[in-house]
């Protein structure tokens, strides 16, 4: 049977607008048979999302999505099957949040300097769990009245060149790759077609990327059309990577593509999930599991569609 995974999604725990248990039931309805909460700095879902998993038969893969600071471009890892008990990953995910908490602040300051009051109250209204993303302020300005949707917000306000923007400081590529390594976990580049890099610095990052550890390519993503999946398949092979698939799904309304709808790994790729490490990373995240499969072997029960 041809398991239908998706790797990269996002709950209220960061910038989603559903609950996590929400977000598992919605993917299983969609017909996700293995899912990946994979929120923005933050593993407070995770629990929960396991936990409705468990209850749907869906196989289950606990993930973060952390920011990068890479060539003063703010890029995003993945990390997949991480142990959320893992020392390093906390205390990399609390300096981030702290982080975040100055930006949502400067933000704030800097939109009022604009004319635009309560950005920081409003914002955080939109935010239910501890972390504050640009997203939440999009959303109080959409709200505000500020522009038609969040993608329109974003482009006005919120990106480099706007009032609104203000320079990301996170973690760099080498401590990123560290810390989902050291949680046991296998480090992907999300929707990598989306960085605006040049071929010789497209190279360096996925040279760099694959020499501190790291292990695919999010070949497959909700905002890559046909010619990016073709172009981010030929970087995996040329790099010795693996390719992953994932939504980025963030919530009704707010996604590129519903879950399960993604499109199949292009040939010559190999899939992460094929491959050894995969199988090593869910066996170790599996292990205090009584009788339990790690996800996408024998025993993986579809959801109901």
């Amino acid at each position: 049977m041809t398991v239908c995974y998706d790797l990269h999604s996002h709950s209220t725990a960061s910038d989603g607008t559903l609950e996590p248990e929400e977000l598992v039931r919605h993917a299983c309805a969609c017909g996700v048979q293995v899912l990946a909460l994979t929120d923005h700095d933050e593993i407070a879902g995770l629990a929960q999302a396991e936990a409705a998993a468990a209850q749907l038969q869906l196989g289950f893969v606990p993930g973060i999505e952390l920011s990068v600071t890479w060539g003063h471009k703010t890029i995003h890892i993945v990390g997949l099957y991480v142990d959320s008990d893992s020392t390093p990953l906390q205390a990399g995910i609390e300096r981030l949040r702290v982080f975040r908490e100055w930006r949502g602040e400067e933000i704030a300051r800097r939109l009022e300097e604009r004319g635009i009051s309560g950005a920081l109250e409003g914002a955080r209204r939109h935010a239910a769990g501890q972390i504050l993303s640009r997203t939440h302020f999009a959303r109080f300005l959409v709200d505000n009245g500020n522009g038609k949707d969040v993608r329109h917000v974003f482009r006005h306000f919120l990106v480099q060149g706007k009032p609104g923007y203000v320079p990301g400081q996170w973690a760099s590529l080498e401590e990123a790759v560290g810390w989902i390594r050291a949680a046991g976990g296998l480090a992907v580049i999300a929707h990598p077609a989306r960085y605006k890099l040049s071929a010789t610095r497209r190279r360096l990052l996925y040279g760099e990327f694959r020499d501190l550890g790291g292990h695919a390519l999010e070949v497959v993503s909700g905002s890559h059309g046909r010619d990016d999946i073709r172009q981010q398949g030929q970087h995996a092979r040329q790099f010795g990577l693996s390719a992953s698939a994932g939504s980025d799904y963030h919530g009704p309304g707010q996604a590129y593509l519903e879950p399960g709808r993604l499109a199949s790994v292009p040939e010559g790729c190999t899939p992460i999930w094929l491959t050894d490490a995969w199988a090593q990373a869910a066996a170790l995240c599996n292990a205090d599991a009584d009788g339990a499969s790690a996800a996408g072997e024998s025993g993986l029960v579809p959801c109901p569609g």
